[in-house]
């Protein structure tokens, strides 16, 4: 039974997004919040915490209160939540809403319960429940796991990259990498800063990242705006496709053996599922320019990115949400 005011959340390190049931999508924002430094008071959230980030306006600090997936900042948390939740104006009813919220496959026991607490820290409380995201990944991908039908999934989110099989609503293998976009951009700040002497923000590295990826972009170079790092002054200049390769390939590297990992230890059942299947790669990281190729050869199958991969765990979560009703989907968990 769908209960008025039920939400599915994708809480990420870089973005939250909302789908309330009955209505859909309806809030897609960055996880940040902006405090006042001498008062504690909220400032911002979301978007417009977000485009404060590395400007350093005085007395404001803006915080991302979840790290590699999962609460890192429990007060700042709570406040960014129920701040998205008066937005997305979920409608309640007599009985109490329900949360249906994603978590990485690796989060440990402490980590599930903060997501928990931070739903029912104010009114109106939510019932809780926990679904992992390799398997709300491959709901949203178009795996049709109520059948008992499996898949291979690679979710490549901000802070955390879920490699996993799943089968019938439930993980079978998997492997929780907290490492992803977040870490790919950080290493394109270094580089950038070692090599060229140039100060990076982590917006201008994520530029980098989605126009020259592993293959180059279309030109083998793209311009950036940085900070110099001898003069302090702003500077202009052109970024080699070489460099941002090199910067992300540990990261892509440690992905790919995760692949590889989690494929060589499927059970023989799942085998046929997986490989008619392709492996299906969801999140913001899925549209770096050369990661499905990439994933295809060391995994010597198909490999495809979903359709919006951005928002698959969401999609997921929804099938879930508006479909199947509390009882109809093993593994959720309160």
């Amino acid at each position: 039974m769908r209960i008025r005011g039920s939400v599915a959340i994708d809480l990420g390190t870089v973005n939250t997004l909302v789908w309330v049931a009955g209505r859909g999508l309806v809030l897609e924002e960055p996880s940040a919040i902006a405090v006042d430094s001498a008062t504690g008071a909220v400032e911002a959230i979301g978007t417009a915490a977000d485009v404060l980030a590395e400007k350093e306006p005085q007395d404001i600090r803006v915080i991302y209160p979840l790290r590699d997936g999962v609460i890192a900042d429990l007060d700042a948390t709570v406040e960014m939540l129920y701040a998205f939740l008066r937005k997305a104006r979920p409608r309640g009813g007599p009985l109490r809403p329900r949360a249906l919220v994603c978590v990485p496959s690796g989060a440990t026991w402490v980590e599930r319960r903060s997501v928990a607490a931070a739903l029912s820290a104010r009114r109106p409380r939510y019932a809780v429940q926990l679904i992992d995201e390799p398997v709300a990944a491959a709901a949203g991908a178009g795996l049709d796991l109520s059948a008992g039908a499996g898949g291979f999934v690679v979710d490549i989110g901000g802070g955390t990259t879920e490699v996993a099989a799943v089968a019938g609503w439930r993980v079978v293998r998997a492997q929780s990498l907290r490492m992803a976009g977040n870490a790919m951009d950080e290493a394109i700040v270094n580089a950038a800063r070692s090599e060229l002497g140039l100060i990076l923000s982590q917006r201008a590295a994520r530029q980098l990242k989605t126009t020259l990826g592993l293959t180059g972009g279309p030109d083998g170079w793209a311009e950036v705006v940085g900070i110099d790092a001898a003069r302090r002054t702003p500077r202009v200049d052109r970024v080699a496709a070489d460099l941002v390769a090199s910067a992300l390939e540990p990261t892509v590297a440690a992905i790919a053996r995760s692949v590889q990992e989690v494929l060589s230890d499927i059970p023989s059942g799942l085998a046929e599922d997986v490989v008619r299947g392709k492996v299906r790669l969801a999140g913001g990281g899925a549209l770096l320019p050369g990661m499905a190729s990439r994933i295809e050869a060391i995994a010597e199958i198909g490999a495809l990115v979903v359709e919006d991969p951005l928002r698959c765990v969401i999609r997921g979560a929804a099938v879930m949400l508006d479909s199947r009703g509390d009882s109809g989907v093993p593994g959720l968990r309160s």
